[in-house]
């Protein structure tokens, strides 16, 4: 089979932890641990996270007296990526002796008429008092927006269109390598009016993006990982249950916060419409039980894992 994993930055950075190289990369040592035996059964792509270490060097471009104005995202994503890049491709290569592992910088295409470029909603970096954000606005053309009580930077979040490397991941992949890519959804860019690419300030979710290279690499499975075991339907409240299998038009039906859940059970149902094949939300530390049915959500068109016809 071949398989696309979302890896969740959870994986990387445990709640409570400070973002620094020397827990991340244990963390990715554990991670990798769990992703190894799927690499030696099937064909294997792995997306990943990078919300935590872009905070983090964003806030260090912001402060740093060499630099006339902050690096911007698109940048701080390619950095990003190499950094876990590096790292991933460092223990997958310990963990799975003799097989080629490839880490790659990728792009993702958006649409430049993409409507959340007139209306930016995803809070990144720290948070400021008042005086301090309009200062920021003032100076780098930023827009900020309260959250909470305090304010903080939000920049657009278009939808992915598709990984610009598409063709050499698939090739990658037929000569059986192990993939790393399309790191934090990818660095956002757009084809300007002569059609060139550009880069762009802007977050793309990491999963929606997962479920575009899905999809165009044939996948047959989009495994979504993160830090439950299962999605809960009413999360939180007392009558809350987990969802075991499901299709994507129950899945959609659900109420899920935009902020966590929400963009996971869309990819996963999304992957599923275009394809008919099967996604899945569960525990990194499960991935195996995932993919043959027997922990996680499963999402299937006919709620069923192993599919059955619908004929």
């Amino acid at each position: 089979m071949r398989v696309v994993v979302a890896l969740g930055g959870n994986a990387l950075v445990k709640r409570g932890e400070i973002p620094d190289a020397g827990p991340q990369r244990h963390n990715v040592d554990r991670a990798v641990r769990s992703l190894a035996p799927l690499a030696e059964e099937h064909e294997l792509i792995i997306t990943h996270g990078n919300g935590p270490q872009v905070g983090v060097l964003a806030l260090e471009s912001v402060n740093d007296p060499n630099l006339t104005r902050p690096y911007p995202l698109d940048t701080i994503g390619a950095e990003t990526q190499g950094m876990i890049g590096y790292w991933m491709l460092q223990a997958l290569q310990n963990a799975l002796p003799g097989r080629q592992v490839m880490a790659m910088i990728n792009q993702t295409l958006v649409s430049a008429v993409d409507p959340a470029f007139e209306n930016p909603t995803k809070f990144v970096g720290q948070v400021y008092e008042r005086e301090e954000a309009e200062k920021l606005v003032a100076e780098y053309g930023w827009t900020i927006r309260q959250d909470g009580d305090a304010w903080r930077r939000v920049v657009p979040s278009p939808r992915p269109q598709r990984v610009i490397e598409t063709r050499l991941i698939r090739e990658l992949v037929r000569l059986g390598t192990v993939v790393v890519c399309a790191g934090g959804g990818g660095i956002p860019v757009f084809r300007n009016d002569v059609g060139r690419l550009e880069g762009v300030e802007a977050v793309i979710d990491k999963d929606l993006t997962a479920a575009v290279l899905a999809e165009s690499m044939d996948a047959d499975a989009l495994l979504i990982l993160t830090d439950v075991p299962r999605v809960m339907r009413n999360f939180g409240a007392p009558d809350q249950e987990e969802i075991v299998h499901t299709t994507p038009h129950e899945l959609r039906a659900e109420d899920f916060p935009a902020g966590s859940m929400g963009p996971k059970a869309e990819a996963a149902a999304s992957f599923v419409e275009r394809t008919g094949d099967m996604a899945a939300i569960g525990m990194l530390d499960q991935c195996v039980e995932i993919l043959a049915g027997a922990a996680g959500t499963i999402v299937t068109p006919n709620a069923t894992w192993p599919l059955q016809s619908t004929l």
